[in-house]
């Protein structure tokens, strides 16, 4: 099929009209309401069964696949446009745990799966690609997103069954998130662990149909241009894909410098957004720069990522890998499940069921799907999870780019067990310098 300005459009229009449907099928079907799945996850499992992997019925062109490597790119983009400007010494003094206990969250899940592929899934399976752990920690921990960085990256080095595995272990993992989240919070409720649900009936109608009443809907953002000007939201739109295409040019210009060694687009438009970030924030030009309108850019292209990422996921290969995709997945639930149960009270000395069900959601789905189960324990946000999170994610985010980066590159260039141990030591670092400080609670 010869690919053109109408068949993108026409994909678009495929994705659009599916999207639309998981938010009809959301309302209409209560099975989808109790288990409080996003439109975008139905809106995918309904392209992977009429899509090209499913009965074929949907005129998808064959480039779908490559849709989720270019809005991960729109989606880093967008990041450091959105962090929050903070105090420094609130930032050690407030948020220490949660910078800690997030910080080993994901960068141990990282170093454990490449492990558990040395010593596990390589001696019991065979032509286990090296990297093959990884696909979980992008898509767990990672989400959708992720799952589609690490795609680009492995295929850049010839494995391209990677981004399908992804896809997998991202969609699993949000299921999981919601459907054992939701759980969690039935049973710390009727136990009495949560500051402010005193019973799981109490959920409001618009959690399980995903509508908001109108007395309870609010403005989503401020005019900062005149629309006699530019429209705000199109001036917003220009910003994030002129940093994102910056982005791409930048990792062309890389790897015509390096040659073998490629960095994939996702990272140098986080990079370019910062060099951007900074000159607004120096010319106090940020003031004109609304992150609500931000964070709607990068809520949709998440979803459409979310939508392409499921649609073009590859069964065949899928099953071909379904007996270590199976171990991987119940590492993964146990792996978060440690972390809820056992270490966040260990970590957080105030609220640590709620900041253990928001890590729950980001470690086995999305930051988003963290969001959505907090909001149902603390909907006033009284916990201060995620400003604690959102502060403590400026020093972590260099951290995870350079994860993502760098652990495909090292998987596929026999360095895995430098990676671990780099791994290792860092999260040893950082435990040592929260316990030096107070931030756990060890009383």
């Amino acid at each position: 099929m010869d690919f053109s300005v109408w068949q993108f459009l026409i994909d678009v229009g495929v994705v659009s009209f599916l999207l639309l449907l998981g938010v009809l099928l959301r309302v209409w079907i209560p099975i989808f309401q109790k288990l409080f799945l996003p439109a975008s996850i139905i809106a995918g499992l309904l392209g992977l069964l009429l899509g090209p992997s499913g009965v074929d019925i949907l005129p998808f062109s064959d480039q779908i696949s490559a849709y989720p490597g270019m809005l991960i790119a729109v989606v880093f983009a967008c990041l450091p446009l959105l962090g929050p400007k903070f105090d420094i010494r609130k930032l050690a003094s407030r948020i220490g745990s949660m910078f800690t206990y997030s910080t080993w969250l994901f960068s141990l899940m990282w170093a454990l799966c490449m492990l558990i592929t040395v010593i596990l899934l390589q001696p019991l399976f065979s032509n286990i690609h090296d990297g093959f752990g990884l696909v979980l920690a992008a898509g767990f921990v990672g989400g959708h997103g992720t799952a589609a960085a690490i795609g680009e990256s492995f295929a850049n080095y010839g494995w391209e069954e990677a981004t399908s595995l992804g896809m997998t272990s991202a969609t699993v993992g949000i299921i999981c998130s919601i459907v054992i989240g939701m759980l969690f919070i039935k049973n710390g409720a009727e136990k009495g662990k949560t500051s402010f649900l005193t019973s799981f009936k109490d959920l409001p109608d618009e959690l399980r149909t995903g509508l908001i009443p109108k007395h309870k809907r609010e403005s989503s953002a401020t005019e900062t241009v005149s629309p006699m000007n530019i429209d705000p939201l199109a001036l917003h739109i220009a910003l994030v894909a002129m940093i994102t295409a910056l982005g791409y040019f930048a990792s062309k210009w890389i790897e015509g410098l390096v040659g073998s060694a490629a960095i994939p687009v996702f990272s140098t438009a986080f990079l370019v957004g910062l060099v951007i970030n900074f000159i607004l924030s120096k010319t106090n030009a940020d003031q004109y720069l609304e992150k609500e309108n931000i964070d709607r850019i990068n809520g949709t292209a998440t979803d459409v990522l979310v939508v392409f990422g499921i649609a073009s996921i590859q069964v065949d290969v899928v099953a071909g890998y379904i007996g270590p995709l199976l171990l991987l997945f119940i590492f993964g639930i146990l792996y978060n499940f440690v972390f809820f149960k056992w270490l966040a009270p260990h970590f957080f000395k105030t609220y640590a069921f709620e900041k253990g069900l928001f890590s729950w959601g980001w470690g086995t789905g999305t930051v988003a799907m963290g969001i959505a189960l907090l909001r149902v324990v603390d909907p006033k946000m009284q916990s201060e999870a995620l400003d604690d999170y959102g502060i403590a994610y400026i020093p972590e985010s260099p951290i995870e780019i350079l994860v993502i980066t760098f652990a495909p590159l090292m998987a596929v260039t026999g360095q895995s067990w430098t990676f671990i141990a780099i791994i290792f030591a860092w999260c040893a670092i950082i435990y040592a310098i929260a316990r030096k400080n107070k931030w756990l609670n060890t009383t």
